[in-house]
Order: structure tokens, then C-alpha cells, then sequence
């Protein structure tokens, strides 16, 4: 009977195990959570939105008037890109340029810099700002610490900079549920200190963590009392907010 040497009996065993989880992470990456029919529905163009898929990118453009302003959003870890539909056309509703950009493995920490490309690809957009879900927020507010440059307003909606950004030029909102169980509020308002000086913090009463989205309710999180309209209004206004102000 053969006997194997002694460390092929210890790497074989462990790049098996390696192996598996890495399959594991990859199956886990790409079933994110699914966009609701509602979501689904906000894809569809009309005579004053259209919605088109442009480099991979879910993007809203008016067709009332040209757009100056630009918002580009990232998902939150996990979920579908399409789930944020409702939101960000609502959003572009008031004659901005909106961008959804899907995540490579569905995490947006696979894909910082995604935003350059998005701005460079719209050259007659003056003003950008950049923003996220979760994760999402997280990675943009590392965006733009290394594009100090490229964007003038960073929207964080159930998230919070994991990194300085207190000395930043730049417009800030931070938007949150007060059910969220997910992105809890104190992690949340902790992080004042993070971001510039007067950073408005807009507390949505009732609003949790996945009514951010609308892919139906995130495992751990709570059952929001707000309902998912209120919060999405509340969510947009906020939002519109920041985009006016670095509009002027």
C-alpha cells in the first residue's frame, strides 16, 4: 500500500479545502438578493425617462431637458443592482442623470473605481455626485478619497465611511432607518467625526435597512413601520437635496 509523503497529506487535504470555499464564495457572491416586481418595472422606459443599459451600467437619463448633474450609486453587497430602480429614477425624475453600477461578484468592493468610468463616459455633465447602499456607501466614500477631484457630493444611505474623509471638499448627506438592524444607528451617526464638519445626518422614523431597495426583507434586519413609499420619498428628497446643492 502506497504511502504519501508527509506534506502531500498536509497541501492536499488543504487545497481541497480551499477549493471548496472558494467555489462556496462564488455561489454565495452571485445569488444576490432579487429585485421586486416594482423594481422591475422602473426599468421600463416612458416619454419623459429612458432607461437604457450603457456599459454595463443601469442608467436613467430625462428626456425633458438635459441634464447637468449626475448621480452615480452603488448597490449594497449582495443585492441585485436592478432592486435600486425605484429610488434612482426617482431621483432622475427631477432632470438629473442617474447611473446604477453593477458590482463585479455583486460587492462593490470589488469595483472602487467603477465611478471613473461613468464620469468620464458623460463629459457634458458638470457636476457629479457619488453615492451608495450599505457596502455600497462605503466604497464610494473610499471613491472619493482616492478622486478627491472627481465628484463635489457623497450620499450615504444606511452606510458610513470606513476612512477619514473629514478634511474632504465635498457636500455630504447621511440618510438611515431607525429600525435598521443591519447598519445599526449608532455605527451610523458614530461616524460624524468622519466625515466634513455640518454633514446633515436624515433619520427616516421606522425605515430599516432594505426598504433602501426593493428586494424584500434582508435576513437580520427588522420589519420597518415606515412604509416603503415613505421611506423611498424621505430616501429621494434627501438625496435631491445634496444633487441641488452642488448644483449651484
Amino acid at each position: 500500500m502506497k504511502t504519501w509523503p508527509l506534506w502531500q497529506r498536509i497541501v492536499i487535504p488543504l487545497l481541497i479545502v480551499l477549493a471548496v470555499a472558494v467555489v462556496g464564495f462564488f455561489v454565495w457572491a452571485n445569488t444576490p438578493l432579487a429585485p421586486t416586481a416594482e423594481a422591475l418595472a422602473a426599468l421600463e422606459n416612458d416619454r419623459a425617462m429612458q432607461v437604457s443599459e450603457s456599459n454595463g451600467w443601469i442608467v436613467f437619463t430625462p428626456t425633458t431637458a438635459a441634464p447637468v448633474t449626475g448621480f452615480i450609486f452603488y448597490p449594497g453587497g449582495r443585492v441585485d443592482p436592478r432592486a435600486y430602480a425605484p429610488q434612482v429614477r426617482a431621483i432622475a425624475d427631477q432632470g438629473y442623470l442617474a447611473v446604477i453600477v453593477p458590482m463585479p461578484l455583486n460587492l462593490a468592493v470589488f469595483g472602487i473605481d467603477s465611478a471613473q468610468r461613468v464620469i468620464d463616459a458623460y463629459p457634458d455633465i458638470q457636476h457629479w455626485a457619488i453615492g451608495g447602499h450599505s457596502l455600497g456607501g462605503s466604497m464610494a466614500a473610499r471613491f472619493v478619497q482616492s478622486h478627491p477631484d472627481s465628484v463635489q457630493g457623497l450620499v450615504f444611505w444606511a452606510s458610513y465611511p470606513d476612512i477619514d474623509l473629514s478634511g474632504a471638499n465635498i457636500e455630504a448627506v447621511s440618510i438611515y432607518g431607525t429600525s435598521d438592524a443591519v447598519a445599526q444607528r449608532g455605527t451610523i451617526t458614530d461616524s460624524a467625526a468622519r466625515l466634513p464638519a455640518g454633514t446633515p445626518f436624515v433619520a427616516i422614523d421606522g425605515g430599516n435597512h432594505s426598504q433602501f431597495g426593493a428586494y424584500g426583507l434582508q435576513p437580520g434586519d427588522n420589519v420597518a413601520s415606515a412604509s416603503a413609499a415613505d421611506q423611498l420619498s424621505q430616501t429621494v428628497e434627501a438625496t435631491i437635496s445634496l444633487l441641488t446643492a452642488i448644483s449651484e
